[in-house]
C-alpha cells in the first residue's frame, strides 16, 4: 500500500532544524540565505521543516554561508550513537538546548555573548549565570 503523505525522515528534520538554529543565531532571514544559495525562501522553509532533503553539495554551500562545519548539522541527530550512552535524558537535553537557542531570549543572549571577545569576561558571564541559576534553585 502506498502512503499519500510521506513523513519526513527524522534526519532530514534534524538537519533542517539545525539549519534554522544556525541561521537564526546569525540573525539571517530565510530570504537572505535563499539569495546566497540562488533559491527561494520557500525552499529554505522546506529544508528547515525537513519536507525537502538537502543534497550534499547544497549542505556544503549552506555550511560555508553559515560558517559552520557540515558536521554541525548532524550533531545530536536521532539514532546517533556518540558514546554508547545515548538515551532519553540525552535526547531531551539536546532538544532543550535547541528549543532555548531558538527562543527570543536564547537568541538575544547568544548574540550578546558572542560579541564579548575577552575570554576572561566570557568566563565571568558564565560564572554569573551559574550563580544566578544556583540561587534560583535554592529558593
Amino acid at each position: 500500500m502506498i502512503e499519500n503523505k510521506k513523513r519526513p525522515n527524522p534526519i532530514d528534520v534534524h538537519v533542517g532544524s539545525r539549519i534554522r538554529l544556525r541561521r537564526t543565531m546569525l540573525g539571517m532571514s530565510q530570504e537572505k540565505l535563499g539569495e546566497s544559495l540562488g533559491i527561494t525562501f520557500q525552499q529554505i522553509q522546506k529544508y528547515e521543516k525537513g519536507t525537502n532533503r538537502v543534497g550534499a553539495s547544497r549542505l556544503q554551500n549552506i555550511s560555508s554561508i553559515l560558517n559552520v562545519p557540515v558536521s554541525f548539522f548532524f550533531e545530536d541527530a536521532p539514532g546517533e550513537q556518540s558514546s554508547g550512552l545515548s538515551g532519553m535524558a540525552e535526547a531531551s537535553s539536546s532538544n532543550y538546548v535547541v528549543d532555548f537557542l531558538s527562543s527570543s531570549e536564547g537568541l538575544q543572549l547568544n548574540r550578546a555573548f558572542v560579541k564579548i571577545t575577552d575570554p576572561k569576561v566570557r568566563r565571568k558571564v558564565v560564572e554569573l549565570v551559574k550563580a544566578l541559576a544556583a540561587e534560583a534553585d535554592s529558593e
